[in-house]
């Protein structure tokens, strides 16, 4: 008796042994997994969430004109064409935790302003049902319009005439110096929700949470 529970004894400290082998390299294995998604660097097809302040003008003649928090960040996938590529060209290679500050010129933004693409389109444009909303279409708003040749473009309402109204097909920061500052707080490989998400929000509109980081809407 003492001899076969001398066996079992021992057969249940080897078990016991290998469980606890068995569950510190499951614990080694998941602390290097998060050790490398801590560290993973931004580059193409990355998720990509960071906040930021945006700021333009001069010197000490600067106003914010938009944050993304901690709250709610901006979020997109890197290199899929929903950045500006002077955006992205700033943030490459960082990772969670890095700060970054740095400014886009009008060349790497949006562009000089235009005074062409400020133009007078007929009321008839705008009507519905043959008659003008004038309690939609008035100065200030913006609309998503489509050009002869279907590509998409956002107008500001100037100004509503007796028979035309003027809109300004420049992009709202067109001419304007873009000042950045934030920081990265996540980086990691897109899940399927999350490619299904950055899938919809593209296919809704113009990208994503940041207006001034877009690359494809002007």
């Amino acid at each position: 008796m003492h001899y076969l529970f001398s066996i079992r004894e021992d057969r249940l400290r080897s078990v016991i042994k290998i469980s606890k082998l068995i569950l510190y390299y499951a614990q080694l294995a998941l602390s290097l997994q998060l050790t490398k998604k801590n560290y993973m660097k931004i580059s193409k097809d990355k998720f990509v969430s960071v906040t930021y302040d945006l700021n333009v003008g001069e010197n000490d003649d600067r106003e914010l004109m938009e944050s993304a928090t901690k709250e709610s960040p901006l979020q997109f996938i890197f290199e899929t064409g929903t950045m500006l590529p002077a955006f992205e060209e700033n943030i490459k290679n960082l990772e969670a935790g890095s700060k970054f500050m740095f400014s886009l010129t009008p060349e790497q933004a949006y562009g000089e302003f235009v005074e062409e693409r400020v133009v007078e389109l007929p009321k008839s444009v705008f009507m519905d049902n043959g008659k003008f909303d004038d309690e939609f279409i008035v100065e200030g708003v913006t609309l998503p319009m489509m050009n002869q040749d279907g590509d998409r473009m956002n107008g500001s309402v100037l100004e509503v005439k007796e028979d035309v109204v003027v809109m300004d097909f420049n992009h709202p920061l067109a001419g304007e110096i873009l000042h950045f500052e934030g920081e990265i707080l996540d980086v990691h490989e897109p899940t399927q929700e999350e490619l299904a998400m950055m899938s919809q929000a593209m296919a809704e509109g113009c990208g994503n949470s940041c207006d001034s980081c877009g690359g494809d809407c002007k």
